[in-house]
C-alpha cells in the first residue's frame, strides 16, 4: 500500500534533505555559526508563506534573529562561488538526464532607486523600458527537471562608474558595467573553465549586436552552443564552389524562408504538457554572423542556422544558430526547446522559494540569497522527486532519517574523476521526444 504523504511529512524530509545539504555545499563556510545561519534562512525559503522577506523568515518577535539573519546575508564576508559549484557538481552526478546548461534571464521590477543594480533600462522579455533589476540563472537542466547553478546580476553604467554608489553597494572592483548576454557569457567561461564539468551545450538567447562576441568566446573554449536569434539578424552563407559565387548576406528569415521545400516535420511533446505538437524544420550552413566593426573569427566548426514553423504557420517563427553540427535537427530543436523546462521550474519551484524576493542594498547580499535561493529550489526538486544524496555527508554525519550513512567507494561532494575529454550527451537521451517517432513525412 502506497503511503500517503501529508505536508507536515514533506516539510519534515525538506528539512531533513537540506541538513544533508548543508553538510555537502556550504562546508566551504569557515565558521559553524554561518553554516547554522544558513540552515535558518534555507528552510524559511521553503516554509514562509509569502514573500521571502529576511523578516518574513525570521518571524514577528524575533529581532535578534532577524538581526543575525542580516547579518548573514547581507554583511558576512562568505563566498558564494565554492556553494555553488558543489552544488553544481552534486546535480550534474544526480540529476535525471543534464543535457544542457540553459541562460534564463530574470527581471525583478523595482519601486526604488537603491536596490544593486536597478535602473531604468528597456528589457526585451517585457518589450518595454523598466525600472529593474536584470539577472540571468545558468540552469543544468534535463528533461524531467532543471536547476539553477549559478546567477549574474547585470550592472548599468551608474553602478560601476560612480564610486560612492559602487562603494556602498560593495560592488567589487573587478566588475564591469556588460550587457545581460555578456555577463552570461562570461559566467559559462568561468564555469566551463574552473568548475569541473562536463562539457554540456549552452542553450541562450542572444541579442544581434550580442551575437559575434558570444559565438568569439563560447567557440575559443570548444563550448557547444545553440543560440535563439531573431530572425532580422543578418548571416553570411554561400561562397563555396564554382556554381555558387559568393559569399552572400541576408536576413535569417529570408535565408530558412527559401528553403521551406526541405523542411521536416518533428513530432514533440511540450514540457509541462500532456499534449503533443507538430513544427517543421529546415536548417542552412552559414559562415559567420557579420559583426558591425569587425568580423568574427571562423569557429572551429561551422555554424548551422535553424529555423522552426508551428503547423499552421505560413512563415518561420523561431531562429537558432548552433555550433553542433552531428546532430539530427530535430535533436537540436528538442535541445533549444529546454528552455520552456527551465521556465516552468522557474515558475513552479523557484519563484516561489523567493528568488526574487531580496530587499537589500548590497552585491554580496544579492548573490548571497541567489544562492540559498538555489539550494532551496534543488532541496524541494530532489524531495519532490524522492530523491536522496548518495554522497557520504562527512565523518560522524547522519544521513537523512539519521542512521549512519555507509561509506561508498567515492566520498564527498567533489566532481568524479575526468576519464576523457569532455562529449555532449548520447544521442537517445532527447528532451520531450514523443515515444512514436522522430520524423513524421
Amino acid at each position: 500500500m502506497a503511503r500517503v504523504v501529508t505536508p507536515e511529512d514533506s516539510t519534515k524530509e525538506i528539512s531533513e534533505l537540506i541538513d544533508v545539504l548543508i553538510s555537502l555545499f556550504f562546508e566551504s563556510l569557515p565558521r559553524r555559526d554561518q553554516r547554522n545561519w544558513a540552515r535558518v534562512y534555507l528552510n524559511g525559503l521553503v516554509r514562509t508563506s509569502g514573500k521571502k522577506t529576511i523578516r518574513n523568515i525570521a518571524g514577528t518577535g524575533a529581532s535578534s534573529v532577524e538581526q543575525s539573519l542580516q547579518q548573514f546575508i547581507s554583511k558576512s564576508p562568505w563566498d558564494w562561488t565554492p556553494v555553488r559549484r558543489s552544488l553544481a557538481q552534486y546535480l550534474e552526478r544526480t540529476a535525471q538526464r543534464p543535457l544542457a546548461w540553459v541562460v534564463q534571464p530574470m527581471v525583478i521590477e523595482k519601486a526604488g532607486d537603491r536596490s544593486v543594480g536597478v535602473g531604468r533600462q528597456f528589457v526585451p522579455q517585457l518589450g518595454r523600458t523598466a525600472n529593474c533589476q536584470q539577472a540571468s540563472g545558468i540552469w543544468l537542466a534535463s528533461s524531467e527537471a532543471s536547476f539553477p547553478v549559478e546567477w549574474t546580476l547585470t550592472l548599468p553604467g551608474p553602478w560601476t562608474n560612480e564610486l560612492m554608489r559602487r562603494r556602498r553597494a560593495g560592488i567589487p572592483d573587478t566588475a564591469r558595467s556588460l550587457t545581460p548576454a555578456q555577463d552570461a557569457v562570461h559566467a559559462v567561461q568561468r564555469m566551463a573553465a574552473t568548475w569541473q564539468l562536463q562539457r554540456r551545450p549552452v542553450v541562450m538567447e542572444v541579442a544581434n549586436t550580442d551575437i559575434p562576441q558570444s559565438i568569439e568566446s563560447f567557440a575559443l573554449q570548444d563550448i557547444p552552443f545553440v543560440f535563439k536569434v531573431d530572425g532580422s539578424l543578418p548571416v553570411s552563407f554561400g561562397g563555396a564552389g564554382r556554381h555558387k559565387p559568393g559569399p552572400h548576406t541576408a536576413p535569417a528569415r529570408e535565408l530558412i524562408d527559401s528553403l521551406r521545400s526541405q523542411r521536416r516535420v518533428v513530432e514533440w511533446t511540450r514540457h509541462g504538457r500532456a499534449e503533443g505538437a507538430v513544427t517543421l524544420l529546415t536548417s542552412a550552413a552559414i559562415l559567420a554572423t557579420p559583426g558591425e566593426d569587425r568580423p568574427v573569427p571562423m569557429p572551429p566548426t561551422p555554424l548551422l542556422l535553424v529555423g522552426a514553423w508551428t503547423e499552421a504557420a505560413l512563415l518561420p517563427s523561431e531562429f537558432w544558430i548552433t555550433n553542433i553540427g552531428d546532430r539530427p535537427l530535430a535533436q537540436l530543436f528538442l535541445l533549444a526547446k529546454l528552455t520552456d523546462r527551465v521556465s516552468l521550474d522557474f515558475t513552479e519551484t523557484c519563484e516561489p522559494v523567493g528568488i526574487r524576493d531580496f530587499e537589500g542594498r548590497s552585491f554580496r547580499g544579492w548573490h548571497h540569497h541567489a544562492t540559498l535561493a538555489s539550494v532551496a529550489h534543488a532541496s524541494k526538486l530532489l524531495s519532490a522527486r524522492g530523491r536522496v544524496p548518495d554522497v557520504f555527508p562527512g565523518p560522524g554525519r547522519p544521513a537523512i532519517g539519521g542512521a549512519p550513512a555507509p561509506r561508498p567507494r567515492t566520498a564527498g561532494p567533489g566532481p568524479l574523476p575526468r576519464t576523457g575529454p569532455p562529449v555532449l550527451p548520447p544521442r537517445p537521451l532527447i528532451p520531450g521526444q514523443s515515444a512514436r517517432r522522430e520524423y513524421i513525412r
